[in-house]
């Protein structure tokens, strides 16, 4: 019995399979590189203030927790409430038409509607005081904030950035009075990773790199 094609045909067919495959492969990592943002030159995020973190952490030196009141002691770093902000601004630059929105607040009670910068999906577990307490300095996720006159993400937040860190967790790590500081690490001793990892107590890499650990 005669086959129902040619082998010329066959070929042909297979050829505008492979090809059609490709442009679709060609397509989704075009849409992919279009879509992924260049985090380390991401566009500041638009905030119903223009808050500094340049200005109020950089030049004057105002220490993370004064806003961020929870970050040692809850899963989130907490935002500041209309009065940590009128702390100063009830004197300073009132009549500023940037804070509007702070007096606003402040007339209607109702809270300033800050937008995340660094917003995790829902089924990833994150806590921030756990990171904290274990050495994590501010600057490993959100880079250097005293110098952005507006903030913006400068890490991915991508499963594999988390489990590079988690890999490699002593390396991650800085002296408890370090973790404020904007500062880049220093290079750790052998010495002194093992005195981190025996004081924080930190899990191996198989464990913090589990599934469990960051979803549950």
């Amino acid at each position: 019995m005669a086959a129902p094609f040619s082998r010329s045909a066959v070929l042909y067919v297979k050829l505008a399979l492979l090809a059609l495959l490709g442009l679709c492969a060609s397509g989704i990592a075009l849409a992919w590189w279009v879509m992924t943002p260049a985090y380390g030159t991401m566009e500041p995020v638009e905030q119903p203030i223009p808050f500094s973190h340049k200005h109020h952490v950089g030049d004057d030196g105002i220490d993370c927790r004064y806003c961020h009141t929870s970050v040692e002691k809850s899963r989130f770093a907490g935002m500041p409430s209309t009065s940590v902000c009128l702390s100063c601004h009830s004197q300073l630059f009132v009549d500023s038409p940037l804070l509007k929105a702070l007096h606003e607040s402040e007339r209607t009670g109702r809270p300033i509607r800050w937008v995340r910068v660094h917003d995790l999906p829902d089924f990833v577990y994150f806590e921030h005081d756990i990171h904290v307490n274990k050495g994590v300095a501010c600057v490993e996720c959100h880079g250097r904030v005293d110098q952005m006159p507006l903030t913006w993400r400068t890490a991915s937040l991508e499963m594999q950035w988390c489990l590079n860190c988690h890999s490699e967790a002593p390396k991650h790590v800085r002296p408890l009075d370090k973790v404020l500081s904007m500062e880049p690490a220093k290079q750790l001793s052998p010495e002194e990773v093992r005195q981190l990892t025996r004081i924080y107590r930190l899990r191996d890499a198989q464990t913090l790199t589990n599934c469990s650990t960051c979803h549950r």
